[in-house]
């Protein structure tokens, strides 16, 4: 890769800007083969600050920029802003795990390696198809409230989506980019905020989108949140843990043996079939029904019947992630479930850490650091915050008494814009956005008939960040290149 550093800010300043309010952004060039072909490309990484309608600073933004050299018309070179999730996620893990042109270097299923951080050149890179921004909300990575100001003005459902609608708009302006494809793509709870803007980018600034790349969705917390009352979680993680049992051979021999989609469409329908109306029925249940419920229980999640009916038919995500493995004195993942881990002891009830988030916190975070000042050429004396606990509390006012809903967001905006398309990316291997959780929502959303096949979806066999499973990588790859191109 060659790199020739120089300064960007003269480039990309704004006349409207006060002397107090200084952009801190370098440029740099670089010369890399992405795919089997040489690209050359232009890198602008720093902090620009976010404005408010009178031109007083709110923010500061950070952001790592990629254009492509050699692109005179950009109207027909897509943009694509990129983000993670959290809240309190800034966005390294897409970063350099997917869709920048250097990646972490991993094991084909995930693992870490040593030494940890170790960056080589991603070919499954998304700059072969788009321009991208990567940007960290406020309060995550170098992205700090100015001065006089407070993180709480940034820290909530409605806040996050204005102030990161408002900086994708200054960006659109800055980079001269009004007349280019403009897409999102977000993980996590980024999918919970693409989601958000697809409307108030529409609404507020006018800005129709042309795609939407949701990684690992939650647009409804009603299908993810488990609580005394609220059967609907139970049913729709029910796939993930049996996909898990699948994964670590805790089945019986007869199911063990099945195809894992094959597997995963049997058990899908006893969960909305079956499972959802013995839920339903509570203490209405009789005692025959209760067992032939518990047996088809036991034999999707590897767990035993009497565990299953101690839990009431109820087993939730801490619980399952501890218990599966109890006998061999392992946990679970969270993020990715294919992941073990060890507590101090077997006896507890949940675990203790997530083994897949440790998995990859370190390498991930070693390299962001690294990356920004040697490769990227910026400097701060600020701590990169990767997972931000100073994003705390958030605020979800807008629901009160009520579960976070962003689905009918984002059918309204495809209903006014009928040319945008979402492309949703799943791992079965998920339990923190379960792929069904994911499909769940999808099918209630109400989009009218011709516009569903403006969505798509695609499934991996790994977990929440699928992309550094080796072969997921390869397969969402080619899935987002198709997006890219249109086809449908």
């Amino acid at each position: 890769m060659l790199q020739a550093p120089h300064f960007f800010a003269a480039a990309l300043s704004l006349c409207l800007l006060a002397p107090a309010q200084q952009e801190d952004v370098v440029t740099r060039e670089h010369r890399q083969e992405i795919a089997g072909k040489v690209i050359e490309y232009k890198t602008h990484s720093g902090r620009m600050p976010l404005l408010d309608g009178e031109g007083v600073e709110r923010a500061q933004f950070f952001f790592a920029a990629y254009i492509l050299d050699g692109v005179s018309d950009k109207a027909s070179r897509p943009i694509t802003f990129v983000y993670n999730g959290g809240p309190g996620s800034a966005s390294l893990w897409l970063h350099l795990g997917m869709l920048g042109p250097r990646r972490v270097l991993l094991g084909d299923r995930g693992d870490a390696l040593a030494p940890s951080g170790r960056l080589v050149d991603n070919e499954s890179s998304w700059l072969a198809e788009s321009d991208l921004v990567f940007l960290d909300p406020v309060g995550t990575g170098y992205s700090r409230p100015a001065e006089g100001r407070e993180q709480s003005e940034f820290s909530g459902y409605q806040e996050d989506i204005e102030t990161v609608g408002d900086f994708i708009r200054q960006m659109v302006a800055h980079l001269e980019r009004w007349d280019s494809p403009k897409y999102l793509a977000g993980e996590s709870y980024g999918t919970m905020r693409s989601a958000g803007l697809s409307g108030y980018l529409q609404d507020r600034h006018h800005m129709f989108l042309d795609g939407i790349v949701l990684i690992s969705t939650v647009l409804d917390y009603g299908t993810k949140r488990f609580a005394p009352g609220h059967d609907l979680p139970y049913a729709l993680h029910l796939p993930t843990f049996a996909a898990t049992a699948w994964y670590h051979k805790k089945l019986p021999a007869e199911k063990q043996a099945m195809p894992l989609r094959e597997f995963l469409d049997e058990v899908e329908a006893f969960a909305l079939n079956g499972y959802v109306t013995a839920l339903a029925q509570g203490d209405q249940l009789t005692a025959q029904q209760r067992q032939e419920v518990s047996s088809k229980l036991a034999a999707y999640t590897g767990l035993s019947v009497e565990f299953i009916d101690d839990a009431d038919l109820r087993v939730n995500l801490s619980r399952f992630a501890k218990e599966l493995l109890r006998d061999e004195g392992f946990t679970v993942g969270r993020l990715d479930s294919r992941f073990k881990g060890r507590d101090r002891d077997s006896a507890g009830e949940g675990y203790e850490y997530d083994s897949s988030m440790a998995n990859i916190d370190g390498p991930f975070t070693s390299a962001i650091n690294h990356y920004i000042k040697t490769e990227l050429g910026y400097a701060s004396p600020l701590i990169y915050e990767s997972m931000s606990r100073r994003v705390r509390p958030w605020n979800y006012s807008a629901f009160e008494n009520a579960y976070v809903n962003s689905a009918d967001t984002l059918r309204l905006a495809m209903s006014k814009n009928p040319q945008l398309r979402v492309l949703v990316t799943s791992g079965y291997y998920d339990q923190a956005t379960p792929y069904f959780a994911a499909d769940y929502t999808f099918s209630h959303m109400g989009l009218p008939p011709e516009l569903r096949n403006n969505l798509q979806v695609r499934y991996y066999e790994a977990g929440h960040m699928m992309y550094i499973d080796k072969d997921s990588r390869a397969q969402m790859k080619q899935a987002v290149s198709e997006f890219y191109d249109g086809k449908r």
